[in-house]
């Protein structure tokens, strides 16, 4: 009879990564304090020192394009507030006469 699969949450995973990435402790004393496989916790390690660059790039671009979509809807409400601006002055310049 074989063992039922353990699944791991990506939180633990990110921090196991981490911790052995740090270097502070060997991996074995990770895979112990965490009680997952040593091999596992290389393998974290590596997935997570070859994903690191992306989340600060894609953070970045992301970013970058929020602030382009909410630049053009403030011009776009700009755009709206001037016209209704506009008409008001013209609506209370002839109420004047």
């Amino acid at each position: 009879m074989s063992k039922k699969r353990r699944l791991h949450s990506p939180d633990l995973k990110a921090k196991v990564g981490l911790e052995a990435l740090k270097g502070i402790e060997p991996i074995h004393a990770i895979a112990a304090r965490f009680a997952v496989h040593p091999v596992q916790v290389s393998q974290w390690k590596k997935e997570a020192a070859e994903r690191l660059p992306e989340v600060f790039a894609r953070k970045a671009d992301q970013n970058a394009q929020e602030a382009k979509e909410r630049e053009k809807e403030l011009f776009e409400e700009i755009g709206r507030l001037k016209m209704e601006l506009e008409w008001l002055k013209k609506k209370a310049g002839e109420l004047e006469r």
